[in-house]
């Protein structure tokens, strides 16, 4: 299994456009084969950082999703709207 944490920092005035944008991705990802969840997450305490969670089967589901249409449609967009880089983790169950 892996888990992936996008953490991403918005410019405050963009917040409501990147989730406007992020609901395709998060729709159209979920449809996905091997997906077994993904979400977008906002801080309580900052709410110009949004994170996605994602969960997938294994590796080659991933991968799959970084090389999907609607991916690479959406995340361009997303990206014009941060402050700072995304901060990505990927993590592989091993418990």
């Amino acid at each position: 299994m892996i888990k992936v944490v996008a953490r991403m920092i918005v410019k405050e005035h963009h917040i409501e456009e990147f989730i406007s944008c992020a609901s395709e991705l998060v729709s159209e990802t979920r449809k996905e084969e091997g997906c077994i969840a993904y979400q977008l997450y906002q801080d309580v305490r900052n709410n110009k950082l949004l994170t996605f969670i994602e969960e997938y089967e294994n590796q080659e589901a991933f991968d799959f999703h970084m090389k999907s249409g609607h991916f690479n449609k959406v995340f361009p967009k997303l990206v014009q709207f941060q402050e700072k880089d995304v901060d990505l983790n990927i993590y592989k169950l091993i418990l």
